[in-house]
């Protein structure tokens, strides 16, 4: 559950390492950002060689979340830290090239196939 002001970990190789939520895409008085959905961040810490810089403003997708998610079946997923995954504003597509750590099958069926191609481990 991320809202306005949480702190994420960033999962890919883009150089930015810690981000700030500043707005939840998806309605106006939209609340909550869970597994899959868009945010708008700014970047709070990064590498000086990377391809994002500090106070820039991207947009991410969030790939894990503390908060218990259920799934379909009943079951559910938790993790142990808020994270995302920089993306192109237009396209969607990962800026990153490498995706670090685990990330949920859920995913695929929000549309970010290539997320869960790039990602070492589904779960």
């Amino acid at each position: 559950m991320i809202q306005v002001g949480t702190k994420l970990n960033i999962a890919d190789n883009t150089g930015a390492k810690m981000v700030k939520c500043i707005r939840v895409l998806g309605g106006t008085r939209r609340r909550y950002a869970y597994l899959g959905d868009r945010i708008v961040v700014s970047i709070k810490q990064a590498e000086p060689s990377g391809q994002v810089k500090k106070s820039e403003v991207h947009q991410v997708v969030v790939v894990r979340q503390k908060k218990a998610f259920r799934r379909k079946d009943g079951s559910y997923i938790r993790f142990d830290d808020n994270a995302g995954i920089v993306v192109d504003k237009d396209s969607q597509e990962p800026m990153g090239t490498r995706i670090f750590g685990p990330i949920p099958r859920e995913l695929r069926d929000r549309g970010f196939a290539k997320v869960v191609s790039m990602a070492p481990e589904v779960l």
